[in-house]
């Protein structure tokens, strides 16, 4: 009768042992996901706000320039299609190396106060996309560990977790060569 007690107990001990085990890692998966999905958000706002002030520069530009030539052809492009986020982040890279481009072939638009003020915006926000998306990639290496590792793949198995892509999309364990272009 006693060892039953004692088999019983010990039962008992180790099934807690496995919920308090389960629920740490749980926890600390759920985490990640909250990192990873506010730091998308503030990516996301970021690059919405880079696209508004490409849009408020283009008029600018266009009223500067004598030619009638196209200019930020995909940004206008990008008002017909849905594209993820790192697309637009490249397309808005190519649209401020262009802005760039046009203000030094263009002396009388760098002469703009509100172009001055729409580069300097968007300085900023790269400058906080930057910071973000190594943030972004720092919790994503963390949440894919933790997917990789015993004991913890056992949670993300049981959860179905699956591994997230960098920001950049890029997957190194594909046979994707193709994903590597810049």
């Amino acid at each position: 009768m006693e060892s039953l007690l004692i088999i019983i107990l010990v039962i008992i001990v180790i099934i807690c042992a496995m919920i308090i085990f389960y629920a740490t890692i749980y926890n600390k998966f759920q985490d990640y996901v909250i990192r990873i999905n506010e730091v998308e958000s503030i990516i996301d706002n970021c690059l919405r706000s880079k696209y508004d002030l490409i849009n408020r520069a283009i008029p600018i530009v266009k009223s500067n320039i004598d030619k009638d030539e196209e200019i930020f052809g995909d940004i206008v492009k990008l008002r017909s299609r849905k594209i993820g986020n790192f697309e637009l982040y490249r397309i808005l890279k190519k649209a401020s190396i262009e802005l760039e481009g046009l203000k030094s072939t263009y002396p009388e638009i760098d002469k703009s106060d509100e172009i001055k003020k729409i580069i300097k915006e968007i300085k900023d926000i790269d400058a906080k996309v930057d910071n973000s998306t190594d943030y972004y990639n720092d919790n994503i290496t963390t949440y894919n560990t933790l997917i990789k590792k015993f004991p913890s793949n056992i949670v993300a198995m049981l959860c179905k977790y699956k591994e997230k892509l960098f920001f950049d999309r890029k997957d190194m364990s594909d046979e994707d060569y193709d994903d590597f272009k810049l």
